[in-house]
């Protein structure tokens, strides 16, 4: 089987992402700020955004969570990948049948 992971297309897709902010937004009652939250130095850190202001603090926000993602995608495949490379190894390694404990397998 071929291998499909490609890390360099993970990689380019997170260069991509121009915008990331970490947090998330609570709009504050019916007023026209929304609260900014995220966590900085230990502790939660609050800021005011004006209504105008959310929709490109949403979209930071949503390349933050786009770039988490295709980072665990990415490290995902990179350790799949080298337990099956460590597999061949002590496969190719054993002077015994494919599978040692069993050699039907």
């Amino acid at each position: 089987m071929k291998d499909k992971f490609k890390p360099e297309a993970i990689l380019q897709q997170i260069a991509r992402i121009e915008r990331m902010e970490r947090g998330k937004l609570c709009r504050m009652g019916a007023g026209a700020y929304y609260n900014h939250q995220t966590w900085e130095n230990a502790r939660n850190v609050v800021r005011y955004v004006a209504q105008k202001d959310v929709a490109d603090l949403q979209k930071a926000i949503d390349g933050y969570q786009h770039y988490l993602k295709l980072t665990k995608v990415y490290a995902d495949g990179i350790i799949l990948r080298t337990r099956q490379r460590q597999r061949q190894k002590i496969l190719a390694g054993s002077k015994t049948a494919k599978n040692p404990i069993n050699p039907e397998i």
